[in-house]
């Protein structure tokens, strides 16, 4: 099995980004994964690595399957990366003028019951981190429902006075309203406003040729599922498990949830894509030519709109209108199980890790270390 493999653009200076890279898969703490970053706008780092097939926890590689190895092109799942793409599609609305963001939600879904405004919405604070019904995992797939659930639901805080992740909830809410403004699916916008005219490759939503594409998540550990939810019973619990089988690589594999929109946490992408998307919002909306944004929008999409405790995360979060603001200035997004994209206007460069090994964050920090190192 071929466990390790880059293709340049590498320059020399980036060398140590790669070795780091390689070491992942040496020590088995990696089975396929892939690695862009551009520096001013430029790709100076596009590496690949593994196997698109699931390597089951411990298992000696080869393994069977492992015919089947990582490619640019291959798909995978990035979890919760895809939250400020879904929120890039309001954004967009904001920025042609066709939405508020202090405008209350019910203006644009009407019969939505919480008092939340658009702009709370994004930011993770309108009091609707869990979908208030439980249902089984067979309502992944209905987004109907899904979203006549949180229209009807009373909010568990008063809009804007604290933040919780809206694990789940966060890409009906978001779609929905792109739906109801512009009258396309959540994926089928982002299809044709954003990813065709920067040349992304990702989706809310694959049809029957890009699911051939894709990576199978893995467990690094059998546990990780339990690990990851929370105290029985908990908000955190409560936001990731319903409906259930979110981080059960039996129902992520699969052809219905790969189909499905549920942008909150089945985006699936390549790292190019990523990497590409943030080097267009660095450059103040603006990518190979194509202006989607105006600089003004990006400068509030990336600010910090709330500070403070987050009571699904359970610790302090910095929330911008989609994404995760870091203390040392960049702004991004990881995804449960490891993958990660942001950029970095200090040092000029974006960055992407997408892994199919559901895992911690600590893979993504070293390869950020050694990138660092080179700057």
């Amino acid at each position: 099995m071929r466990t390790t493999a880059y293709r340049d653009p590498m320059h020399a200076r980036f060398a140590p980004v790669r070795d780091a890279f390689h070491d992942l898969f040496a020590t088995g703490r990696e089975t396929g994964a892939a690695l862009s970053v551009r520096l001013d706008g430029v790709p100076v780092v596009e590496l690949v690595g593994g196997t698109r097939t699931a390597v089951p926890p411990g298992a000696v590689v080869p393994v069977a399957g492992a015919d089947r190895p990582w490619r640019p092109d291959t798909l995978v799942d990035v979890y919760s990366v895809g939250k400020p793409v879904v929120a890039l599609c309001l954004l967009l609305l904001v920025d042609r003028g066709r939405v508020e963001l202090d405008a209350p939600v019910a203006g644009y879904w009407p019969g939505f019951r919480a008092p939340a405004t658009v702009r709370q919405v994004l930011a993770h604070t309108a009091g609707l981190p869990a979908f208030p019904v439980p249902r089984p995992v067979e309502a992944i797939t209905d987004w109907g429902l899904l979203c006549a659930d949180l229209a009807a639901a009373e909010p568990e805080w008063a809009p804007g006075t604290v933040a919780g992740e809206h694990a789940w909830t966060y890409g009906h809410l978001v779609g929905e309203l792109v739906r109801r403004v512009d009258g396309r699916s959540v994926g089928r916008f982002l299809a044709e406003e954003i990813a065709g005219p920067w040349r992304l490759d990702l989706a809310f939503g694959l049809g029957s040729a890009d699911r051939r594409r894709c990576a199978d998540l893995s467990y690094a550990d059998p546990v990780w599922p339990d690990r990851t939810r929370g105290e029985p019973g908990s908000l955190r619990a409560r936001a990731l498990d319903n409906p259930p089988g979110g981080r059960d690589v039996a129902v992520v594999n699969g052809d219905a949830w790969r189909a499905a929109e549920i942008p909150a946490v089945n985006l699936h992408a390549t790292a190019s894509a990523l990497a590409r998307l943030y080097a267009g919002l660095l450059a103040g909306g603006t990518l190979d030519g194509v202006r989607l944004f105006g600089p003004e929008l990006v400068a509030e999409a990336t600010r910090v709109q709330y500070a403070g405790e987050d009571l699904v995360l359970g610790r302090t979060a910095h929330w911008t209108l989609g994404m995760q603001w870091e203390p040392d200035g960049t702004w991004g997004m990881g995804g449960i199980g490891g993958s990660s994209a942001w950029a970095d206007p200090e040092r000029g460069y974006t960055l992407a890790y997408v892994t199919a090994r559901l895992a911690e964050h600590d893979r993504v920090d070293e390869l950020a270390e050694a990138l660092h190192s080179c700057l």
